[in-house]
């Protein structure tokens, strides 16, 4: 039986698209008895892996998956349902772009620090993007900025954005020309919004935000990647309202934020978890206000694994 290599385009759950090296495109299911390397997980392929696959039904163009390739990296978070197990949101990006708004609804920086420690994981860059600033009073604009400066002193990418004043429309395009993205963030930040305006081509569906919870109303089912010219996919997942952290060692932790990272030599004890021990660098570090209060809270919450929509 002659196999092909395909890349994952879509996940429905059980069945897949594959796109063939030629670009056509077919459905595509597990074969039966498949032996699975690497986390378990609930979701065994992701959007953006590499298969091999056999022609099932030429007619019907249905393919069966043989085999993943080895991944880069992807980004997981932890399933919703299945605590015990992860759920892959994309593998082999490029860059994660993770969009968040102040208010209608909020994000917050909890939430951001748990998607950050994740891509931090595979040193997969992050571009974080603020959504809906024209929402935003003067005195709102001024505490996006301070967030925004934080994060840019710690290496991430920032952006401005509104649809209705057409602000860093244009930036939001450019940051993911011929890259492999993930476009995350919590349901009705304006993922699909900002992606049409830049992609009319591709209608992607919105909805409007639920007055009622205040809560985002889940748009994208299954993720999807979309080619939005040759070397530029953008991998467009379903909006996240929860963000456990998956497979990761508590001794680890700290080296997926990058200003503790920086200080980890520092500290008295080499097994130093950041928690009460003495002659710690970091917690002096964030008691002289050389790291923010609230990344070192999310850092206990992660630590303490606690609510997750934090």
């Amino acid at each position: 039986m002659e196999l092909n290599k395909g890349l994952i385009m879509r996940s429905t759950g059980s069945w897949y698209e594959v796109r063939s090296e030629s670009g056509k495109v077919f459905a595509g299911r597990l074969k039966g008895k498949f032996k699975l390397k690497g986390p378990k997980t609930s979701n065994p392929i992701a959007v953006g892996d590499h298969v091999m696959y056999a022609v099932e039904d030429a007619a019907n163009e249905t393919v069966v998956i043989e085999e993943i390739l080895p991944r880069t990296n992807y980004i997981i978070r932890k399933s919703v349902h299945k605590t015990a197990q992860g759920q892959l949101m994309a593998a082999n990006v490029d860059q994660a772009i993770f969009v968040m708004t102040l208010k209608s609804p909020k994000t917050s920086l909890g939430f951001l620090d748990r998607f950050l420690v994740t891509a931090e994981a595979f040193r997969i860059p992050v571009q974080i993007v603020f959504n809906k600033m024209d929402l935003l009073s003067e005195e709102e604009q001024d505490q996006v900025f301070e967030y925004a400066g934080l994060y840019q002193e710690l290496g991430y990418g920032i952006l401005f954005t509104s649809i209705p004043a057409n602000q860093g429309v244009e930036e939001f395009k450019a940051i993911f020309q011929n890259k492999v993205s993930l476009l995350a963030g919590h349901s009705g930040v304006g993922k699909s919004s900002l992606m049409n305006l830049v992609a009319p081509g591709l209608q992607i569906k919105t909805k409007e935000i639920s007055d009622f919870a205040q809560k985002g109303v889940h748009t994208t089912t299954y993720s999807t990647m979309w080619e939005m010219n040759p070397g530029t996919y953008l991998i467009d997942s379903p909006g996240i309202n929860e963000m456990g952290v998956f497979e990761m060692e508590k001794a680890e932790l700290a080296h997926y934020f990058p200003e503790m990272r920086a200080l980890l030599g520092d500290c008295k004890f080499n097994n130093c978890l950041h928690l009460s021990e003495p002659a710690c660098a970091v917690r002096k570090a964030v008691e002289e206000g050389d790291i923010a209060t609230s990344r070192y809270l999310s850092y206990l919450s992660i630590f303490d694994n606690e609510d997750n929509r934090r």
